[in-house]
């Protein structure tokens, strides 16, 4: 019985990582901030701090971030217009672009002079 309570709280632990795996993270590289598999991040100059105005077609190209299970401060989780939670810096929702195809790609910054890389 009790190797059987011990595989199932290992089971339990490794479906909580699991989860956790598909929600971003972000750190900073080369100045900017990146997701965890070192794609950039923008933020959009129409959003008003803890709202995200990338709604519909928009966040077909500008994916909103997904928070990771735990964050401090200077991030924040905001509740998006289809109910969905997004990563925010200082406030700001947090966004990758659909046309970075590769780490390190910057193809959003400064695009229709509303969308820029986070630089800290």
């Amino acid at each position: 019985m009790k190797t059987i309570a011990r595989l199932s709280t290992l089971l339990a632990a490794a479906l909580l990582l699991a989860g956790a795996a598909h929600a971003d993270t972000v750190a900073k590289k080369d100045g900017i901030l990146v997701n965890a598999a070192g794609m950039t991040v923008y933020t959009f100059d129409k959003d008003t701090a803890g709202a995200s105005a990338c709604n519909g077609p928009c966040s077909e190209n500008w994916p909103a971030v997904a928070p990771s299970a735990n964050v401090a401060a200077p991030y924040s989780v905001i509740t998006r217009e289809d109910g969905a939670k997004q990563l925010a810096y200082h406030g700001k929702p947090l966004y990758l672009f659909k046309k970075d195809t590769k780490p390190g790609d910057r193809n959003g910054d400064n695009f229709k002079d509303i969308w820029h890389v986070v630089k800290d």
